[in-house]
């Protein structure tokens, strides 16, 4: 889509007529800002509570900018036509008739969707009448496929072409092909019913799981923009009602795990994503039948159409692709032109190998990133690389195999580049069995890490790896896929000496590709890296770890933030907002910042938030380290707990600061009893140290919770869950209604501020600050100390979100740990629970404040 006409400013709206309902006025709020932030090129970053139509809102204010710049778009190419010395009407007359060229091709191109949705309706019809066989087809097609003979061929084993470009993973196609496709791909193009594919601003749309982004296609769906073609209102306009409404041209993008469609190859156990590339590589018979070649392209783009013509789920656009028996994942990726809404994970945007194979291009487009709380924590994790000195040595065993193998069949430039890879692993095997043999002995456990910088760390490894490029090599490993090729190899070896003793060293699935990792960090880093070595604690006794760890989140942020047109970070709970400012925009000019923070949409009588400072022995409540080992103090927890299980209805949910801390307290109340006690008033749950059984879990709690609707009273009714926060029910989950009629934090989940990683962050912080020459008044925190304290809030802030999840709900918030008196702690509370919150004086009072609430709520 052409750039916009700066002298066309679009004004933000007073009202939002696509929005499904009739709005609340911190919606519209929420919108005006999300629709101001777009319009003006600024990062915005919102806050609205779980409940308060978060998503909703912001689908409903991107889209309305995306159609009104649609029309701005119009009108300046209308414009563009008309030259200032011509006389009124010639102008007149040429932007009429620009003005209908542009609507036959507009119409032209809908008419094309619309011929696609009836294709896809016709194959949905097809398939629900097909008769399904049993899976003998698919071992079939599995023989056809990949045949034991196709591994006896080694050169599927050699590298990829080392050329300095990176080539396209979805062109591996010969010169002839690729003319063969370019002739289908303009001969379907010049069809008079199909235009040539028009590229348009788009607005991408990520979370950090699949399941969050399968929320947004429902509520896209809700929204109600008049199509261009029924802007006046035909009573005897035949069509459904929905179709009345324009359809986004939508597609979700996903991993080839959720969208392969071919069985045979799923079937086959180890790395899914090299099977379809060796797939995709091969010719005629052997190529999968899911993927068309050149000479059958009019079926990928009959695919892509389909995914087009009605916004469609990853199991939607898998359904597709079965149905038209053409692969779902390339199709995907091929409609990303023309998409206006694009729906991916984190990982495929925040990543900027990822984006390139995918050929996403961010410039003057607008990213729209939900749940953007976990956005740092995301950054930081995707950025460090955590090589072991097994892997190490299995990565060395396996390439030494291989070269041993094929050298004298690989180019000198293959040679080379091996032969300089053998030396830097070498070299790192080297010193850190050095650096282990020093360590050895020492018994203090921070003396058993050591933290560098990456080029101190190549300095370490001699003259040899010092005079390496390691750009070059890693650009080398991405682009020959040899990592890969090793692996497979490997695997085949392995079959051939497993009785051997090589045997341990291959087993590993494509370590190199952890080297390669590694490389790739330690290439590009800057003076905002570090190198940790560590010696750590495994099944077979001690190994050492050499970990990259980025310090500062906006380093790959920038990639984002600095070519798109708009940044939207939206999340139920920000706070505290000037922590993510500070991470990710310090650099920012603040007139290209904007910050919103919207109340609740339930009324204020619906939510108590209670600090407790006091037990009920008149102790006061700090659990902090030393107070965490403290009997007495875990005594008067306990009859806190006691007492809440008496008063709250239905579901109560208590979470600790950490895992060590709750079974440090489930064993005290074993051995007094107290575990007894609750169980006379409420079913007792601890959340699991396995993921797999949460659920199981999280089912029976929800019947226990509910029970106290239907037991007589007096009788034990509702359900009381132990939880930790930050782990496994602390995010993401539901506890609506009775599932949480109150929500219990005990302490403050500080970090341990002995971990290396943590400590670097911080002293870089202090680092950072100082550069930009900020000076702190006396006695205020400096950045390393709000850095730790903001950390610690965001974690409580996400727990606490568990409770209230929509307008009818109701819930009592009790923060236990008398340092939530303190403004400064209370300041990084979201607004809707900070406003309200008070500070009881005594347990009593505590109690009595918790009975008139639950009373006025049962009358």
């Amino acid at each position: 889509m052409a750039a916009s006409d700066n002298s066309l400013k679009l004004p933000v709206p007073d009202s939002f007529p696509a929005f499904p309902y009739n709005p609340y006025p911190i919606q519209i709020d929420l919108m005006q800002h999300v629709y101001s932030s777009i319009e003006n090129r600024q990062v915005a970053i919102v806050e609205s509570p779980t409940g308060t139509g978060k998503t909703l809102s912001l689908l409903c204010s991107s889209l309305s900018w995306l159609a009104d710049e649609k029309e701005r778009v119009r009108k300046g190419q209308l414009l563009s036509q008309a030259r200032s010395d011509e006389p009124d009407w010639v102008a007149a007359h040429t932007m009429e008739k620009r003005q209908r060229e542009l609507e036959a091709q507009n119409q032209e191109y809908e008419q094309r969707l619309a011929t696609a949705r009836k294709k896809e309706a016709a194959l949905k019809k097809k398939a629900r009448a097909k008769v399904t066989k049993r899976p003998v087809s698919i071992l079939h097609t599995f023989s056809r496929l990949m045949p034991d003979a196709d591994l006896s061929d080694d050169d599927t084993f050699l590298p990829d072409d080392d050329g300095t470009e990176p080539a396209d993973e979805g062109d591996n196609f010969s010169p002839a092909v690729r003319a063969l496709r370019e002739r289908f791909e303009k001969s379907y193009q010049r069809q008079p019913s199909i235009p040539e594919e028009p590229t348009c601003t788009k607005i991408y749309y990520a979370s950090r799981t699949h399941s969050q982004l399968s929320q947004i296609l429902p509520e896209l769906r809700k929204l109600k923009f008049k199509h261009s073609s029924n802007d006046d209102d035909d009573e005897n306009d035949s069509q459904q009602d929905d179709q009345k409404y324009y359809k986004w041209r939508t597609v979700s993008l996903g991993s080839r795990k959720q969208l392969c469609i071919n069985d045979a190859v799923k079937l086959k156990h180890g790395d899914l994503d090299e099977r379809c590339r060796k797939l995709r590589e091969e010719k005629a018979d052997k190529r999968c039948e899911h993927l068309p070649g050149a000479e059958d392209e009019l079926r990928m783009l009959e695919l892509r159409d389909q995914i087009l013509a009605t916004p469609k789920d990853i199991e939607d656009l898998a359904a597709a692709g079965r149905n038209a028996l053409t692969c779902p994942y390339y199709g995907s990726r091929r409609a990303i032109p023309q998409a206006e809404l694009v729906t991916l994970p984190y990982n495929l945007l925040l990543q900027r190998p990822a984006r390139e194979a995918l050929g996403i291009d961010l410039t003057d487009q607008i990213v729209v990133i939900d749940e953007a709380h976990n956005l740092i924590p995301t950054l930081l994790a995707l950025s460090s690389t955590r090589l072991t000195r097994r892997t190490l040595s299995t990565s060395l065993h396996q390439l030494s195999v291989y070269f041993q193998k094929f050298r004298n069949r690989l180019s000198a430039g293959h040679v080379l580049h091996l032969k300089r890879l053998i030396t830097f692993l070498e070299a790192v095997q080297k010193h850190i069995a050095e650096w282990k043999s020093s360590k050895d002995g020492v018994q203090k456990l921070s003396d058993k890490v050591e933290v560098m910088t990456p080029q101190e760390f190549v300095q370490r490894l001699g003259r040899k790896v010092d005079g390496i490029n390691l750009l070059e090599i890693e650009t080398y490993l991405r682009n020959s896929k040899v990592a890969r090729k090793i692996s497979g190899y490997c695997e085949k070896y392995l079959s051939i000496v497993a009785d051997s003793s090589a045997g341990d060293h291959i087993a590993a699935a494509a370590p190199l590709l952890v080297v390669e990792g590694f490389m790739q960090r330690l290439a590009a880093a800057s003076e905002d890296g570090r190198i940790i070595l560590s010696i750590i604690k495994t099944s077979d006794g001690d190994d050492v770890e050499v970990k990259y760890q980025l310090l500062n989140p906006s380093t790959i942020f920038r990639d984002v933030a600095d070519v798109s047109r708009c940044v939207v970070l939206a999340g139920g709970t920000m706070s505290p907002i000037q922590d993510v400012v500070n991470q990710l925009f310090a650099y920012f000019p603040t007139e290209k910042l904007s910050t919103f923070s919207c109340g609740h949409i339930i009324p204020a009588s619906n939510i108590q938030a209670l600090v407790v400072g006091k037990g009920p022995r008149g102790g006061d409540l700090e659990f902090n380290y030393r107070g965490q080992s403290d009997k007495q103090m875990i005594a008067e927890l306990g009859q806190i707990i006691f007492n809440l299980c008496s008063i709250v209805p239905g579901g109560l949910v208590v979470f600790f600061p950490s895992y060590s801390y709750l079974n440090v307290v489930k064993e005290e109340w074993g051995s007094t009893r107290m575990l007894e006690k609750f169980e006379g008033k409420k079913k007792v749950f601890m959340e699991p140290p396995d993921s797999s059984e949460v659920e199981a879990v999280l089912r029976e709690y929800a019947v226990e919770a509910r029970s106290s609707n239907v037991r007589p009273r007096g009788r034990r009714a509702g359900a009381v869950l132990f939880a930790v926060i930050g782990a496994k029910l602390s995010e993401g989950l539901n506890f609506s209604d009775e599932l949480a009629r109150a929500v219990v934090i005990v302490g403050l989940p500080f970090a341990n501020k002995t971990s290396p990683d943590l400590r670097e962050r911080m002293k870089y912080a202090n680092e950072m600050e100082a550069r930009r020459g900020v000076k702190r008044n006396h006695g205020e925190k400096d950045a390393a100390s709000e850095l730790y304290e903001n950390m610690c809030m965001n974690a409580v802030n996400q727990s606490i979100g568990r409770a209230i999840r929509h307008r009818s709900d109701w819930a009592s918030l009790i923060l236990v740990d008398r340092r939530y008196r303190s403004s400064a702690i209370q300041a990084k509370l979201p607004r809707w629970i900070a406003s309200g919150i008070m500070a009881t004086e005594t347990f009593g009072q505590t109690v009595k404040q918790l009975g008139t609430f639950f009373r006025d709520k049962r009358s």
